[in-house]
């Protein structure tokens, strides 16, 4: 794990009240180039969601997220996975490098 993240921290404020709204207990990793380093001020920003008991979060709810993800002002695609819709080979990548948004 690191603790770089290039992500303005208006955005992060923003997505941080979305998470507590729509997605309260649910723990959020940032991965990928927002946090190895490769990133632009474009890049997406990839995001993976992790119930507490690490199981399924309830589709409604995942939905309703992604639905205020769009309709929010943050100018960047943020890409939201649920961790145990995702295969295990995926965790192993993610794993390599990730920063905790929030426990």
């Amino acid at each position: 794990m690191t603790d770089a993240l290039f992500l303005r921290d208006k955005d992060k404020q923003q997505l941080l009240r979305l998470l507590a709204r729509h997605l309260p207990d649910v723990t959020v990793w940032v991965y990928g180039s927002r946090v190895n380093g490769g990133a632009h001020d474009a890049s997406d920003l990839d995001i993976v969601l992790r119930s507490p008991d690490l199981s399924p979060i309830p589709l409604i709810a995942l939905e309703d997220f992604l639905q205020a993800l769009k309709d929010s002002t943050i100018p960047i695609i943020v890409e939201a996975r649920d961790w145990a819709r995702l295969p295990a080979s995926f965790h192993q990548e993610i794993l390599k490098k990730y920063v905790v948004l929030r426990m």
